[in-house]
């Protein structure tokens, strides 16, 4: 998983593959990061008006968000709540299964 960000703020993040941590459809690892990922997209979608674009590609595990415009303070909290449920998933899983990567660009 990686984070884009741009002097401090945040760009979009890409997400690609699947955890391999178990079988596909009980791989709780996987989940639980598709849990984070989809909740800060629709909550984006939901509750503020960003100017996102999202691309998807469910058989390669692929989820992209690319934020369109500067985004709002509301949407930085959003993300800083990802980035903080990705870091846990990965100290707790290992970066066998997870890795997350804060990318300047």
């Amino acid at each position: 998983m990686s984070v884009y960000k741009s002097q401090g703020i945040y760009r979009g993040f890409h997400c690609l593959g699947h955890a391999g941590y178990g079988k596909a459809g009980k791989d709780i690892v996987c989940s639980a990061v598709s849990v984070l990922v989809i909740n800060t997209i629709n909550s984006m979608e939901t509750f503020l008006s960003e100017d996102i674009k999202v691309a998807v590609d469910e058989r390669r595990g692929e989820i992209r968000l690319v934020f369109q415009k500067i985004p709002s303070e509301k949407a930085g909290l959003l993300m800083d709540s990802l980035v903080l449920g990705l870091k846990g998933i990965e100290e707790n899983y290992s970066t066998k299964y997870v890795r997350l990567f804060i990318k300047e660009v």
